[in-house]
Order: structure tokens, then C-alpha cells, then sequence
């Protein structure tokens, strides 16, 4: 999806620093209305929808989806090596990608389609597979996965998008401009009508219809960022009819905003038609309501509001070669989000559609784990707030992450511990209560030992990955 060194380098760097600084605070007095100015923007409060969701879905689909292909190599993402440019995991750049001499998704390309097969032409094969394509399904397995909230990709760094816009591509033709579908609006209907919120994603930094490029090198990250006054006004054009049409819920932009663009104004704009949305931090400007680090996590509690976004597997876009080996393990990625929301975060979770919308079942298996997980033990996600620490162990070693609701603390066990006791370290429970196991209905037998609370667990215990003891404060 992204994977761009300066962009990626000053995120992770000083994102959280300048957030610390700029973020709004949950309870603060919203506007009545927001000027374009940093310091307006910097009133609006963290909405507590958003603070409470812990979970969304994201979606990358487009004309990408009809090769769907990438090379199955850089798990750890380290987009600073070179060759991680030529051997790019993500196949949403298959534009980029296939353009570099000697890469393996040039290779893939004249193979199965020929060397002078132009990518565009994929609009003919993806709006025809898009008939098949039915929102409501797609709404009702996000909801059952768990998910709070949806972000679609609206437009990406190819300049081909998913809405009939009134703003037309002067680069591109008529027929290969936009999906034959009002893809962003069906989406958006069937999300709400599945008691969701809609979040839509847009490339502004990037558009290899108005500077192609390609990205050879490092230093073209910033090279083919367009600038021009034409593709200024066509961006804002784009965010005020995503704004005005749809009324998205988070408006979640890509690498960079450009500078003959107005973005203080179209988030003043955004907020004041959508008091409680929500920005992320990619937009160029020192305003935010969250910072966005991708494949990566954070090794500590975060004073502010922070979301993760990565895909199953190592692509954000539908890529055929991954399979099992590929795509996180249902317990890993349990493990990922309690981790996140410990630490005050959010897990923004991509899947990515073959170009008929159908997820890929490595990828449905997943959302199915993680939904049957949430139901029973998403007390203990969903509406909560970091506790005094995020991280503890037992003294087996089996890890625990901590977050608190109310009075209620909950410790997450990632894993089985191996003996029925457990002892969790620095935990003191309110003398006369019940703990509880979440997913059992009787209360566990526990009793304070000194500073720690030791707890005899059910011989057989509740669910699969990782179990969750919810622990009145003392």
C-alpha cells in the first residue's frame, strides 16, 4: 500500500511527538464551527466512537486486484532497501512494480499478460467481475469478524477510482477512469445499514496518472509526489464530493497531501459536516486525531490515540501467491489487536478481494477466529482504555496484556498457561469479589498473595488463543 522511506521514517520518528502536542483530547468542547486554521482543527475532540471501536476493516480492491499478484518476499516490510522497491510485497504497486527492469512482478506481467499489455486495460476485466460483487455480504462478514468501523480505498496511487466521480481524470480515458459501480456508495449504504461506521481511504500524495514515475529509487518517493495547481484543485475537488456524497466517518488520506492543495481547509470542511469523523496524520499538515504507523506496533502505552494498519498478509492488495505460511496465524492476531488496544491503539485490519470481491478463505479463516474470540471475550476490547501498565507475565511466563473498563480490569492470557494455577504479578483484586473468566458463568477460586493474585483456572477452559480474566479493582 504505502512503503515510503521519508514518509514512513517521519511518522514513526516524531509522529508521536508532534501528536502529543497536537492531538485533541478525548472530552474537549467541539467547535461549533471549525476554521481553515491549525489551531481550530486542533479543538476537535477524539470522537468516543473512535476511541471505543478497536477495530476496522480495511479494503484495498482495484484494478490491481485482476493480476493480484506480488512476490512473496520483505515479511518485516523494511521499505529503506532498495530491493525492497524492485521486489515490492504489495500488490497494490503492481503499476510501479511492473515497470522496473529485472523485478519479478515485470516478469509476472509479460508472462501471463505480454510486454506491451497496458495496466489500465484491467478496467474492462474488473468491471465486469464487479457484477458479482454483492456489499451486503462483504458488511455482514466485517460485523461478524468484529469490526467497528470500515475503510474503503476510494482511490490509489494508480488515479483509477471506485465512484463515478463528477470531477473528471483529464489523463485518463472515459472508460478506464472509475468503476462501472458506485462501489464507495454501495459499500457505504450496506456498512451502516449493518450498524457500522464507513471510513474512506484516499491517495492524495500519489497519482501515476498526473507523474508517472515509475519509483526506482529511494529518492523518488518524494520525486513523483504530484504538485502541479491542476492536480492541487483535483484533489480537493475528489475530497469535497467524497465529503458532500458520502459523509465518511474517517478520512483517512495517503503519503501526503499536495502543496498546491488546500488540506487545512477541506478538514475544517470535513469537520464541520462531520463533527465526529475522524483524521488520520498523512495528510502534510501538523493536525491529526491519531497517528497511523503501518506493520508496526508500539513497544509501550501511548498518551494519545494511534491506529495500525496492515494486511492479513504482507499485501494490502489481493495477492494470489500468498497462502498460509503468508497470512498472521488466528492466534497472532488476537494477540496483535489485545496487544494495540492495551497501548491505546486501534488495529486497522486489511483484507484484500480478488477482483469479483471474493476474500480469499486464508483470509475469511482469520475473520472468522477473530470474530468468535470477540464475541465472547470483546468485554474486555471494546469501550476500554489502557490500565496503569500495559504488558505482564505469570509466573509460568505465559504473556498478559491489561485493559481496564470501569472499575473492571481485564488481564489477557496469550496462550494456555500449562498448569491450572496462575500467579499474575502486581495485580491486587478487591478483597470480597468475584473473578471471572470470561466465557465461563461461574466465578474462578482466587486469593491474594501478597502483591499478586493467584487463580485456579477451570480444567477445561473457554474458547481458543487466549483467555481473559475480568478482575474488580481494588
Amino acid at each position: 500500500m504505502h512503503g515510503v522511506l521519508s514518509r514512513f521514517a517521519r511518522r514513526v520518528v516524531f509522529g508521536l511527538s508532534f501528536s502529543v502536542l497536537c492531538l485533541p483530547s478525548l472530552h474537549a468542547q467541539s467547535p461549533s464551527n471549525y476554521e481553515p486554521t491549525l489551531e481550530s482543527l486542533n479543538k476537535h475532540p477524539l470522537p468516543q466512537w473512535y476511541a471505543d471501536a478497536k477495530l476496522g476493516i480495511f479494503i484495498h480492491w482495484g484494478l490491481y486486484s485482476v493480476p493480484g499478484w506480488a512476490p512473496l518476499v520483505h515479511p518485516n516490510h523494511d521499505f529503506t532497501s532498495q530491493d525492497y522497491i524492485t521486489h515490492n510485497p504489495y500488490a497494490e504497486w503492481y503499476l510501479n512494480s511492473m515497470r522496473l527492469d529485472g523485478s519479478p512482478t515485470q516478469a509476472y506481467h509479460r508472462q501471463h499478460f505480454g510486454a506491451n499489455y497496458d495496466y489500465y486495460n484491467f478496467a474492462k476485466a474488473f468491471d465486469r467481475d464487479i457484477q458479482k460483487w454483492d456489499p451486503d455480504v462483504w458488511a455482514k462478514v466485517f460485523r461478524d469478524a468484529g469490526a467497528q468501523y470500515v475503510v474503503l480505498t476510494t482511490k490509489h496511487h494508480d488515479g483509477f477510482t471506485l465512484w463515478p466521480s463528477s470531477t473528471p481524470n483529464p489523463k485518463l480515458p472515459a472508460d478506464q477512469q472509475h468503476a462501472t459501480r458506485d462501489i464507495v456508495g454501495e459499500l457505504t449504504k450496506s456498512v451502516r445499514n449493518a450498524g457500522l461506521r464507513m471510513g474512506l481511504y484516499y491517495s492524495g500524495g500519489y497519482d501515476w496518472t498526473f507523474v508517472p514515475g515509475p519509483i526506482k529509487q529511494a529518492s523518488d518517493y518524494e520525486t513523483v509526489k504530484p504538485q502541479s495547481e491542476a492536480y492541487g484543485n483535483y484533489v480537493d475537488a475528489h475530497y469535497r464530493e467524497l465529503i458532500a456524497r458520502y459523509h465518511p466517518s474517517v478520512l483517512w488520506n495517503d503519503i501526503d497531501y499536495p502543496k498546491s492543495g488546500h488540506p487545512v481547509a477541506i478538514e475544517a470542511e470535513y469537520y464541520n459536516a462531520v463533527p465526529d469523523g475522524v483524521v488520520d496524520d498523512r495528510f502534510g499538515i501538523k493536525h491529526t486525531d491519531y497517528t497511523s504507523p503501518e506493520y508496526q506496533t508500539l513497544d509501550k502505552i501511548s498518551p494519545t490515540k494511534w491506529e495500525e494498519c496492515r494486511g492479513l498478509g504482507r499485501s494490502f492488495g489481493y495477492n494470489r501467491a500468498e497462502g498460509e505460511a503468508e497470512t498472521i496465524a488466528p492466534g497472532e492476531l488476537i494477540y496483535l489487536l489485545v496487544d494495540i488496544v492495551s497501548k491505546n491503539g486501534n488495529l486497522l485490519l486489511d483484507v484484500g478481494p480478488e477482483s469479483d470481491g471474493t476474500i480469499p478463505e486464508v483470509q475469511m479463516s482469520r475473520l472468522k477466529a477473530l470474530g468468535a474470540w470477540l464475541k465472547q471475550n470483546g468485554e474486555a476490547v471494546y469501550g476500554t482504555h489502557p490500565w496503569q501498565r500495559a504488558e505482564g507475565q505469570t509466573d509460568d511466563g505465559t504473556k498478559v496484556r491489561f485493559t481496564q473498563k470501569g472499575d473492571r480490569v481485564y488481564a489477557t492470557l496469550f496462550g494456555k498457561p500449562p498448569a491450572s494455577k496462575v500467579l499474575l504479578k502486581s495485580v491486587t483484586a478487591k478483597a470480597g469479589s468475584e473473578v471471572h473468566l470470561l466465557g465461563e458463568s461461574k466465578p474462578v477460586v482466587w486469593s491474594q498473595v501478597g502483591d499478586d493474585v493467584e487463580i485456579t483456572l477451570p480444567a477445561s477452559l473457554p474458547g481458543n488463543y487466549a483467555y481473559v480474566l475480568e478482575i474488580p479493582a481494588s
